[in-house]
């Protein structure tokens, strides 16, 4: 039986991350994966959405070449080229990570993990076989998580995972249920796409987690292009009707009221994946599909940890792997290298959304006397000469100290703007600090010095 010092399961962010670190630290290291390395985010999510979405938002502005003074004529797309762009991505991507796998001498099992002993994992593939390791990491992941809504599983009814790899028509009209990132990103490539998107939130706005104003923002934009959005908005059933159609029943400000569709996405979130993965007679302890774990994810098992979508914590790839360096780090007796307490969230809609810290409403609530600034992105340079519609940059921080206590972004490279400012939060910045640094001229990143400058 072969003995390794770190057993992981699990090939996604959380879990070769946690490999790779584990080896860089001189531990003999096992990685068990039944699908593909890199977990959903690399063949099921961020990597295939954000391909979608750069593909679908290039499509938008060739049709707009006008407004730069440019002729695209006949502009058209394939779906099933797109999608063969996407995949030749993943398969880069995916082939990186187990090169990176390769240099660290990490063995990597291919099959079904299910712990079996506090140091005993079976892995059932073309071959079973059981492997021993002096400590467990667990970072199985999540799949996308469906309401037992009567109708649900009609073939015209999918998941993410389902409509990722979509390349029949596009859709005429499409209905996403579920408002939050999953469901807003997808609304954005079909609408880009040409499709008339209907969203159905069942809270009273979209983006929930979000910063109000964002989510205010975002909706807006979304109508003006031609989409759908009802909050508050109770989905009763779905029902297959002649056509190929699908007809949604929902309930909205007390109004029974119905919708037809040609496609329907459930973004209703995801759960932990952990099925089959723990003995009965080695089971950490839950809270009901989530493995509870400490502040360094260790499980009720001692040699076994835990990180991930599968923790029930933050639901983000950087958070995951981060997690996984940080487990390992102190299974091996070292520091953490890396702050988990400020974690950046992005929507890579069009313009991108990006948060990170505080919020106003957030900080008032904890006692804290503070207040925030905002500054328009329709004065920035270079939003004008890209032909920006909508966004800004707030700043919200400390009245007395002036420390940066969050920011929430609407603009375009959001998602590269908000490491600034996350930079600022895990070092108690000063709005004074952040703005002594002098940036280029025209760029996106202007609207940081122009915000911070607000509010000296």
């Amino acid at each position: 039986m072969d003995l390794y010092d770190l057993i992981v399961i699990g090939a996604g962010p959380g879990g070769y991350e946690a490999a790779l670190e584990g080896a860089s630290l001189g531990m003999k290291t096992a990685l068990v994966e039944k699908n593909e390395v890199g977990g959903t985010c690399l063949n099921r999510g961020c990597i295939p959405t954000k391909s979608l979405l750069h593909a679908s938002g290039l499509f938008r502005e060739m049709k707009n070449a006008c407004l730069f003074g440019l002729s695209a004529e006949q502009v058209s797309f394939s779906l099933e080229s797109i999608q063969r762009y996407k995949e030749e991505n993943v398969r880069k991507l995916r082939l990186g990570i187990e090169q990176r796998l390769g240099k660290q001498k990490i063995t990597l099992f291919r099959g079904t993990a299910a712990v079996t002993g506090p140091h005993e994992v079976k892995i059932s593939g073309k071959e079973e076989q059981v492997i021993e390791g002096r400590l467990i990491l667990a970072a199985p992941g999540s799949v996308p998580s469906v309401p037992p809504v009567p109708g649900g599983d009609s073939p015209l009814v999918m998941t993410s995972d389902e409509l990722l790899s979509y390349q029949g028509p596009v859709f005429s009209r499409l209905l996403i249920i579920g408002g939050g990132v999953i469901g807003m990103e997808f609304a954005s490539v079909f609408q880009a796409l040409g499709s008339q998107v209907v969203v159905l939130e069942a809270m009273d706005r979209i983006l929930a987690n979000f910063d109000k104003e964002l989510s205010q923002s975002l909706k807006m934009l979304m109508k003006k292009r031609g989409a759908e959005i009802h909050t508050a908005a109770q989905v009763i059933s779905l029902q297959e009707a002649p056509g190929n159609k699908v007809l949604c029943h929902y309930k909205e400000k007390e109004h029974t009221l119905c919708l037809e569709a040609d496609g329907v996405l459930f973004a209703t979130g995801r759960k932990p994946c952990i099925s089959g993965l723990f003995s009965p007679g080695c089971r950490p302890a839950m809270d009901r599909e989530c493995l509870l774990t400490d502040e360094n994810f260790r499980t009720s098992i001692p040699s076994i940890y835990a990180v991930g979508d599968a923790t029930g914590k933050i639901q983000l790839a950087h958070a995951a792997a981060a997690q996984g360096i940080c487990a390992v780090r102190h299974m091996a007796g070292k520091a953490p290298a890396i702050r988990l307490d400020i974690v950046p969230s992005c929507v890579y809609t069009d313009p991108e959304i990006a948060s990170v810290g505080m919020t106003l409403e957030k900080a008032i609530a904890a006692g804290i006397d503070a207040q925030s600034r905002k500054y328009p992105m329709s004065a920035n340079g270079k939003s004008v000469l890209t032909l920006q519609e909508r966004g800004f940059v707030k700043v919200v921080y400390d009245r007395e100290s002036h420390k940066v206590l969050g920011a929430q972004l609407m603009c375009a490279r959001a998602s590269d703007l908000i490491s600034e400012f996350t930079s600022a939060v895990a070092h108690g910045f000063t709005v004074e600090q952040m703005a002594e640094v002098i940036r280029p001229h025209p760029s996106f990143s202007e609207g940081i010095s122009e915000a911070v400058n607000l509010c000296l």
